[in-house]
């Protein structure tokens, strides 16, 4: 077992575990929530503690939670009119009505809507993320047929698979999108919904992702099947030679020695198609599925405050330098010239 070479990583592993205990630190000085409230005006006080008796509410309170720090926006109803935020901090908080702390609190805010916290999978971040994956997931399986299919001595299913990848690589994806999720219910008779069941109060969503998944999976698995052909035939063909010339069949050949080795050079164009993927997500906004970009759209929208689009870019940002980490310490784990 190759042991593990601290020296090497040395930089890395100080700069995480800087990270983690400055994180550390504000989350344990961090504000709790009831400090927020304790913090507003006796006029608000004096509606929230009115509210507690009664099943009308006056005061609506908002609370986002991002571990360092947090936010609390409070509004009343009525014929008292009133609004005020705060943003918790290294153990202070900040009144965030006006000035440098408004924004702060508007980004946190944004941010915590944006990655879906308190939500379930169908929101946010998560979405995007749980689209991309299992996109690239089933993209990799339905390409690797094709790719087969495409170099296959079968002429008609050559034929077959060249027709699909020119097709779906040659019309936009978010067509594609519209097809899957209009066109085709229409001219069969059902709704994506309809797959849940009806007490389900997220199977709007959950139909609507369904639908984004076949589109986004039938599109990548066009790009995806150029990704394992062209790593099949670098493969020197010498290899296929030596294989018949021991008894194997083509089937063995490929499972057990052309594969295997073209997995390894298929990593970094994988990786691009991930991060195509992850962007290209965005696309569900088209229909209303609560991603990244529909979220920041809609508080855009509602809020009319354009600083919305900040902590998007930053949020993308991060999730694709995050898996695109990941895909380069598997692809030098598996390089070829290791």
């Amino acid at each position: 077992m190759k042991k593990f070479d601290f020296k090497k990583y040395s930089k890395q592993i100080i700069t995480a575990a800087v990270i983690i205990v400055v994180c550390i630190i504000f989350a344990i000085l961090k504000p709790a929530k009831d400090e927020l409230l304790s913090r507003t005006s006796p006029a608000m006080q004096e509606m929230i503690a009115a509210d507690e008796n009664s099943t009308r509410k006056r005061v609506t309170v908002t609370y986002n939670d991002l571990l360092v720090i947090n936010y609390a926006s409070l509004s009343s109803s009525g014929a008292n009119v009133m609004s005020e935020k705060y943003v918790g901090l290294l153990g202070n908080v900040y009144s965030a009505d006006e000035g440098g702390m408004k924004v702060v609190g508007q980004m946190v805010n944004y941010t915590y809507r944006m990655l879906g916290c308190g939500e379930n999978l169908m929101h946010g971040a998560k979405l995007t993320i749980l689209l991309t994956t299992l996109t690239v997931i089933f993209g990799v399986m339905l390409g690797t047929l094709l790719a087969l299919g495409k170099i296959s001595k079968n002429k008609i299913l050559a034929k077959i698979s060249s027709a699909y990848i020119f097709f779906f690589r040659g019309t936009p994806l978010l067509i594609q999108l519209f097809v899957v999720y209009f066109t085709v219910p229409g001219i069969c008779g059902f709704a994506w919904r309809d797959l849940f069941p009806a007490s389900d109060a997220e199977a709007v969503y959950k139909g609507a992702f369904t639908a984004a998944l076949i589109a986004f999976a039938l599109n990548s698995g066009a790009y995806c099947a150029e990704i394992v052909r062209s790593a099949i035939q670098s493969i020197d063909k010498g290899q296929f030679e030596a294989s018949r010339a021991l008894g194997m069949t083509y089937g063995q050949t490929m499972t057990r020695i052309i594969i295997p080795q073209s997995v390894r050079r298929m990593i970094p164009n994988v990786s691009n198609e991930f991060i195509m993927i992850l962007k290209d997500a965005s696309l569900v906004f088209a229909i209303s599925l609560m991603d990244i970009t529909t979220i920041s759209k809609n508080i855009m929208t509602s809020e009319g405050s354009y600083l919305v689009f900040i902590p998007a870019l930053v949020i993308y940002l991060l999730i694709t330098a995050f898996f695109g980490y990941i895909f380069d310490k598997i692809e030098k784990k598996f390089s070829v010239y290791e």
